[in-house]
């Protein structure tokens, strides 16, 4: 159990390093090498030498795949189109997860693509549940500097055992630093990978107020350029098989200084929802918030109701539909 444990902290020290650089270089594995077909029979369909999926909603049924491996820590990342034109309530997501094996008591870290009407752009929605901690929240939300479905870009998630950062083509547009008050709601069980596209009408867009038209359908979202660089994990004995990881020089945060910086800009830019400043769900933000008045001030302008603690009065909430997670506040992210 020592040399897993030896193997643990070197792979995690590598991470660490990864999270500094370019991920280009990493392995692009063939789909049949890394992933299995989740649910959607010939919705799923592979393409460009096993290196391509696309994922498709119709009438019938969404789809999705998963990883044949569990996963403690590491780097993943997928390239996405999403569907165009009108998209209201399809959900597109690239995410980890171990509801399956945990039920009452999950981890998750996700990438949500949240659909629209025709001439408004998709949303991303950032989650991050430990220890099954639904009911506390930790989501945040998105618009991008670009249009997601024009061509392909790149969507990576970062997990070590002391933070988690989401990027988008290489810029941190999240970190998530463990702390002692978090205790097991930072996740820290072993999860597998899973992406999916199915019919989250009624929550995804506004509340639930457009839903999904299919008249539109199929609905594809494509994924290329998948990478699975993680710390393996026996499915029986939860035992990492990392021995032979080769270490590296950790540096003191997995985000650069010129990093920080894009973030800090896309932040200040992009974000519009955050729990850490949403007053209707928290008169005090949860120990783990590290508040920007930056950040806050633009929320506050946004939506003054659920940023600024002003009275609500026709309050329309969504709730996440997988697991059953927590509310957010759908009027701030139309």
């Amino acid at each position: 159990m020592g040399g897993s444990r030896t193997g643990l902290f070197l792979f995690s020290s590598m991470l660490l390093v990864l999270a500094s650089t370019s991920s280009r270089n990493l392995p692009i594995i063939p789909f049949d090498e890394g992933y299995t077909p989740l649910f959607g029979d010939s919705n799923l369909v592979i393409h460009r030498d096993g290196k391509s999926v696309h994922l498709s909603l119709d009438e019938r049924t969404g789809s999705g795949f998963v990883s044949h491996d569990l996963y403690l820590h590491g780097y993943f990342s997928a390239s996405i189109k999403l569907p165009a034109d009108y998209t209201a309530g399809v959900v597109v997501a690239f995410y980890m997860s171990n509801g399956d094996m945990f039920q009452d008591n999950h981890d998750e870290i996700d990438f949500e693509f949240l659909g629209n009407i025709r001439g408004k752009d998709w949303r991303i929605q950032t989650n991050v549940y430990g220890n099954g901690s639904t009911s506390i929240g930790r989501e945040e939300r998105y618009g991008l500097w670009f249009d997601p479905a024009e061509d392909f870009h790149q969507y990576s998630i970062l997990w070590t055992d002391s933070q988690i950062i989401f990027y988008v083509d290489n810029v941190p547009i999240r970190e998530v630093t463990r702390t002692e008050s978090m205790g097991g709601d930072f996740p820290s069980k072993p999860m597998t990978l899973y992406a999916t596209i199915w019919d989250a009408s009624d929550w995804a867009t506004n509340g639930g107020k457009y839903r999904v038209n299919y008249k539109y359908a199929p609905y594809v979202a494509e994924f290329s350029d998948l990478v699975l660089h993680g710390c393996a994990v026996d499915p029986i004995e939860h035992v990492a098989k990392c021995d032979n990881a080769q270490g590296s020089k950790a540096i003191p945060s997995g985000v650069t200084p010129v990093q920080r910086l894009k973030m800090e800009n896309f932040r200040k830019k992009h974000m519009t929802y955050s729990y850490c400043y949403d007053k209707v769900r928290y008169k005090v933000p949860p120990s783990e918030c590290v508040i920007n008045s930056q950040e806050a001030e633009r929320l506050r302008r946004f939506d003054p109701v659920t940023f600024g603690g002003g009275r609500r009065h026709h309050g329309k909430r969504h709730r996440h539909s997988r697991g059953g997670q927590a509310d957010d506040a759908a009027a701030a992210s139309f």
